[in-house]
């Protein structure tokens, strides 16, 4: 009887399923900017109103403001998938394929991706310029600066700056949406994974966990240190008591 001849690793390589291959293409700083400038955005807006609020909605605010120094710093000197200049590369496209629109024979002659990529690098830089002025203005109005009796100008910009900065907002949210279902492929995933399946080489060769963790850290000390700084904290409590007899009624409604 012959004897069975051992396999090769060629032969168990084709023989074995083949795994989908992932590659790495968003490092853990540039996620971890992404979720917080988010959460930032999210609390100051729901806390704009009301003075019980008041100290939770600014330290929120600079704490946007801190996190946008931190990507600007990230996008000179950090990694090349991190910089700055792909976006503004992306949108210094923008001109020339505005002119393809033009000169194209047909509308499938035209690169609808690029044209969806420009969109995608417009929504972002343009939440990245508007914090500058959504901060600036919220610190002149924290601290009064031009304000007279019965006229709160200043307020009034940094209320138009914030509503504006919400609708870029959801119109990011609605381009992600819909050019994941056109694509059909989920392009929010890399902002939490950090990597995408398909071919091709990774572009981020370290991940840099330690610096994300410390930008963390610093977003969660700098609250800290305004909490012990403010005489009531960033939350009064009356707020927070307002806060939880409204979830009572609501129990007792349910009840």
């Amino acid at each position: 009887m012959q004897a069975a001849t051992p396999m090769t690793s060629s032969t168990a390589a084709v023989a074995s399923p083949s795994r989908p291959t992932r590659r790495r293409v968003t490092d853990a700083p540039t996620r971890m900017f992404h979720w917080l400038f988010a959460l930032c955005f999210l609390g100051a807006y729901l806390t704009a109103d009301g003075e019980s609020w008041r100290m939770l909605h600014v330290t929120l605010g600079y704490s946007m403001a801190g996190l946008l120094g931190f990507r600007v710093l990230y996008g000179l000197v950090g990694p090349r998938q991190a910089g700055l200049g792909l976006m503004w590369r992306k949108l210094g496209s923008a001109p020339a394929w505005l002119r393809s629109l033009r000169t194209a024979p047909s509308l499938s002659a035209i690169n609808w991706r690029q044209g969806q990529n420009l969109l995608m690098a417009l929504a972002v830089v343009a939440l990245l310029v508007l914090v500058v002025p959504l901060t600036l203005s919220g610190y002149a109005t924290f601290n009064e600066w031009g304000v007279f009796p019965g006229d709160d100008w200043l307020g009034d910009i940094h209320e138009f700056l914030g509503e504006a900065f919400l609708f870029v907002v959801l119109a990011h949210l609605a381009l992600i949406l819909g050019l994941s279902l056109l694509r059909r492929k989920n392009l929010a995933s890399p902002m939490w994974t950090g990597s995408v399946e398909g071919p091709g080489p990774s572009l981020v060769q370290k991940n840099r966990a330690w610096l994300a963790t410390l930008l963390l850290l610093a977003v969660l000390a700098y609250g800290a240190w305004e909490w012990q700084q403010s005489p009531n904290g960033l939350v009064t409590a009356q707020a927070l008591n307002s806060l939880i007899s409204g979830n009572d009624r609501d129990h007792g409604d349910d009840d």
